[in-house]
């Protein structure tokens, strides 16, 4: 029972780690843009969620092989939750952004 909580554990760890790389990665795309210097912004956020990233997958994998599989996988799982909910959210914004520059 102990080693499914920790495989559960891992999974829930490797979703929370791709979330904040994917979520992060958006975030950083979308201020870039309009920034004064992207390169730092881009730069920065590579560095900081690659950073994130690894010592989550070190500490959560570093067990044994299947704990660093559930990471993934959890890490995975993430990165289509994030493109699904960003793809989603970009679309309603930009129909109300042409709408009110349609309506004035």
């Amino acid at each position: 029972m102990n080693e499914t909580l920790l495989m559960i554990a891992a999974f829930i760890g490797g979703a929370v780690l791709g979330v904040l790389f994917f979520g992060g990665l958006w975030l950083t795309v979308k201020k870039a843009v309009t920034a004064k210097v992207p390169a730092l912004w881009l730069v920065g956020s590579f560095v900081l969620r690659t950073g994130v990233t690894l010592l989550g997958f070190y500490f959560i994998g570093g067990k044994d092989w299947q704990s660093l599989v559930l990471c993934l996988l959890g890490f995975i799982v993430a990165r289509q939750l994030i493109i699904r909910t960003t793809k989603s959210w970009d679309a309603k914004h930009l129909s109300l952004k042409n709408e009110n520059s349609y309506g004035a």
